[in-house]
């Protein structure tokens, strides 16, 4: 897997410094985790990490499109390592578990009936509900 990360940051022309890629580790151990779940677990293996410096790179991972940020409402935002794709994520307003689902191609909420000029790069939907724990 550090391969893999090494590899797409040289690609993007990124230092391979030790938080980015502790990062991109915690991303793809724990997807949809929000900066401060990042921050703490990064820091127990690197006591001189700070918060600025995981939103820095959270940032300039996102702005490199390596992670994915996912901004619910009234909710920190999310990051994953999981991009490239056009899946859209489930909510629970309960215990705020976050999973991923597809999308299907044919959903009207992903082709505007007019773009007003702008060149589409993305949808994102966010669906809310109980997830089965919360049903119970």
């Amino acid at each position: 897997m550090a391969e893999r990360y090494e590899q797409i940051l040289k690609d993007n022309k990124l230092s391979l410094t030790a938080v980015r890629l502790a990062v991109l580790q915690v991303l793809q151990d724990h997807p949809h985790s929000d900066a401060m779940y990042i921050f703490a677990r990064v820091k127990k293996n690197i006591a001189t990490a700070s918060r600025q410096a995981i939103y820095n790179n959270l940032n300039t991972l996102v702005e490199h499109a390596i992670v994915r940020e996912i901004k619910p409402k009234g909710k920190a935002s999310l990051y994953e390592t999981k991009v490239g794709d056009n899946h859209h994520h489930i909510v629970c307003t309960n215990c705020d578990q976050v999973s991923d689902t597809d999308c299907h191609s044919f959903a009207p909420c992903l082709s505007p009936t007019d773009s007003h000029g702008f060149a589409i790069k993305e949808a994102e939907v966010i669906f809310w509900g109980l997830c089965p724990d919360c049903q119970k």
